[in-house]
């Protein structure tokens, strides 16, 4: 059985740096935003682990006053961009002009930057325009570049992309491709206060109330924190665990496929679930201030990651099963441990 490494000194003081910076952010944010921890905490996780977020909720729960809140106390470059019907990939990504030199008559084609070059980029109602122009965003959250005219250019680092969508209003909405969903580490949802925070929210926005946030982080501090996480070491166990949840959603794989698997779900999560389970829960540990993943941290980001990537049937619809039910049945009906999880996989055995 394989044992955590301890971590140094260097980490150590890293790890406490993060859990009071993960602290004061939360802090800073709370001066502005009512209640919503459990969005906070999630969107500082994907920001921690290098991921971008999808938040989902209807009109006034402050989806854009969090995000812009967030940038400033990370300080961090923040652009907001307005989808709309008739928005164009270059209204996203840039264009190049044509520019004369009106000394020597010479001319030449310069870029200019569209708002995607910014740290922390929010797609305000990404589910009002069409695919094309949804698309222009793949490229950037993957490479984290952009590319016009066969020459690509470097987006600011780090970098973000945090999208809102309305749930309730359908008319000219353009539903996000999976391809697109699957580049989101999270899928948030975002929900009304509860009856005491909402009288919070009425009181502080018809006062003359103006707090101002204090810069916690910057760009230069964040880096090293985000490789941190991806030093903690996750066991064995942990890493068996997370794929066992992601393996059991593929509907239309052999093996060990639960019944109501087979019955609710069209298509269950790709590879890209196993790695944000474990990314996730790698930063919800580092910011709890510890340095080795639980199958409790797994547990704690399962519904985020895969909630976009498990697709129910007519039949769970006809039933009423939402992704998140048919994930809270996943979680009872797996075990987090396995009598081969210590055992070393074929690809360790054949190394010398």
């Amino acid at each position: 059985m394989s044992t955590a490494p301890e971590p140094t000194n260097d980490e150590l003081r890293q790890l406490e740096h993060v859990k009071q910076a993960f602290g004061r952010i939360r802090g800073e944010l709370g001066k502005v935003v009512v209640g919503q921890d459990r969005v906070v905490e999630q969107l500082l996780l994907a920001i921690f682990a290098q991921g971008h977020c999808l938040l989902e909720g209807v009109p006034g729960l402050a989806k854009t006053l969090l995000v812009s809140t967030l940038a400033r106390s990370l300080r961090l470059k923040f652009n907001r961009i307005q989808f709309t019907p008739d928005l164009m990939p270059s209204d996203i990504t840039g264009t190049e002009v044509l520019q004369e030199d009106k000394a020597t008559g010479h001319r030449e084609f310069r870029f200019l930057q569209g708002p995607v070059f910014a740290n922390i980029v929010l797609a305000d109602e990404i589910n009002r325009t069409p695919p094309k122009t949804q698309a222009a965003l793949l490229e950037a959250m993957q490479e984290r570049q952009v590319t016009i005219g066969g020459q690509r250019h470097a987006l600011p680092s780090p970098f973000f992309v945090l999208a809102t969508q309305n749930p309730i209003e359908q008319e000219g909405t353009y539903t996000l491709p999976e391809a697109q969903q699957d580049r989101f580490m999270f899928k948030v949802f975002v929900n009304y206060p509860s009856y005491d925070e909402e009288y919070r929210v009425a009181d502080w926005t018809t006062s003359d109330h103006h707090p101002e946030v204090a810069e916690v982080l910057s760009g230069e501090d964040l880096s090293p924190l985000q490789h941190l996480v991806r030093r903690v070491p996750a066991p064995p166990h942990v890493i068996h665990y997370a794929l066992r949840l992601v393996r059991r959603t593929r509907v239309h794989e052999e093996g060990d496929i639960p019944e109501f698997i087979r019955e609710w779900v069209s298509w269950g999560a790709g590879p890209r679930g196993v790695q944000y389970l474990l990314l996730g829960a790698k930063a919800r540990t580092v910011l709890n201030g510890r340095f080795c993943v639980t199958t409790d941290d797994i547990k704690a980001v399962v519904h985020p990651v895969l909630r976009h990537r498990v697709i129910p049937n007519f039949s769970a619809d006809s039933a009423g099963m939402t992704p998140d039910k048919i994930l809270d049945q996943l979680l009872k009906d797996t075990p987090e441990r396995h009598p081969d999880d210590e055992v070393a996989p074929a690809w360790q055995q054949t190394m010398t």
